[in-house]
C-alpha cells in the first residue's frame, strides 16, 4: 500500500489507514531512523481516533516538495498528530514546523517535537516566569524564517500556523501573522493551504484539545512570483497574505477578515 493510500472498507475514514495498516506501511525516508520511525507509528496508533479525515493528500506528497504548508490552528494536539500524518503518509519524509520553544519545555512532548527535526521559535515568554532563564539554550543559530528560508532552498518542506498561536474560537480565525507570506514571497515556493475542522463539535463553545479533528489540504495557491504589479516585497507579502488566510477560512469552515483580533479571543485563557 501507498503511504498516501487512502484506506477503504466499511466505517473507513478517508487517509486514515487501520491500527494494523500503520505498522505494516513501509517508511523509507526513515530507515536509518528506527527510533523515529517506532515513534511514527505509537503515536499514530495510540490518538488514531483524534484525527477523522485527511483529505487532499495529493498536494503534500515527496514529489511536490519543496512547498509551505499553512494551516490554522486551534488545539495543541495538531502541533504533533499533523507533523506526524504529514511524516506517515510522505513515507517518512518530515515537514518541519516552527515550533514554539515553551512545548520544548515539556518532559515527552520534547522528544516527539525535535524527532520531526523543527525550527524552534523563541518568541513568546516562558510560563512560569522563570523558565525564560532557560530560553538562551533553545535560540537556534539563525532566526526562524531564515533557517526556515535556507531548508526551503535545499528541497525541504516548512509547515507554519500563521495566526502564531491556538486559537479556540470555534468559527473565526485570527488576523494572522504575515511572515509566512513574506516567505513564500521571497522564495517563490508553491504553498499549500489547509483546513483543520472539527466535525460534530459545539460552534457555540471554544475548541478543546480533546476534540477529534479532520484535515483538507487544498491545491496550491497561485505562484507569489511573476505577473504581480504590487512594488515591494511588504506590499506583496501583505496582499498574498489575504489570499492565504482566505483559502485557509474557506477550507477551515472559520470566518477570516483583515481586521480580525491578532490576539487570542477573550474566551481562551491558555
Amino acid at each position: 500500500m501507498k503511504p498516501s493510500a487512502t484506506i477503504a472498507g466499511p466505517g473507513a475514514r478517508p487517509g486514515i489507514p487501520s491500527r494494523a495498516e500503520v505498522w505494516r506501511t513501509p517508511l523509507p525516508h526513515l530507515a536509518d531512523r528506527p527510533g523515529t520511525r517506532l515513534l511514527c507509528r505509537t503515536l499514530l496508533t495510540l490518538f488514531h481516533s483524534h484525527v477523522r479525515e485527511l483529505r487532499g493528500l495529493e498536494h503534500i506528497q515527496p514529489s511536490n516538495d519543496p512547498f509551505l504548508l499553512v494551516a490554522n490552528h486551534s488545539q495543541r494536539p495538531e502541533a504533533i498528530l499533523l507533523p506526524t500524518w504529514l511524516c506517515f503518509h510522505r513515507g517518512g519524509r518530515m515537514v518541519h514546523f516552527l515550533a514554539d520553544w515553551n512545548f520544548l519545555l515539556i518532559p515527552g512532548v520534547a522528544g516527539i517535537i525535535r524527532a520531526h527535526d523543527p525550527i524552534v521559535v523563541t518568541r513568546k515568554a516562558a510560563r512560569p516566569q522563570f523558565l525564560n532563564r532557560l530560553r538562551p539554550r533553545f535560540t537556534p543559530a539563525f532566526p526562524p524564517f531564515v533557517e526556515a528560508e535556507r531548508r526551503l532552498r535545499d528541497g525541504r518542506s516548512i509547515g507554519i500556523f500563521p495566526e502564531g498561536t491556538a486559537n479556540r474560537h470555534p468559527t473565526l480565525l485570527l488576523r494572522g501573522y504575515q511572515g509566512a507570506a513574506r516567505l513564500a514571497v521571497e522564495t517563490g515556493v508553491r504553498v499549500i493551504p489547509a483546513g483543520i475542522r472539527f466535525p460534530g463539535a459545539d460552534p457555540t463553545r471554544p475548541v478543546r484539545d480533546t476534540s477529534p479533528f479532520a484535515v483538507e489540504f487544498g491545491p496550491p495557491l497561485p505562484s507569489t512570483t511573476g505577473g504581480d504589479d504590487l512594488e515591494t516585497i511588504g506590499e506583496r507579502a501583505g496582499h498574498f497574505h489575504h489570499e492565504m488566510m482566505t483559502a485557509i477560512s474557506t477550507l477551515s469552515g472559520k470566518r477570516w477578515h483583515d481586521h480580525t483580533r491578532r490576539t487570542k479571543y477573550d474566551f481562551d485563557q491558555d
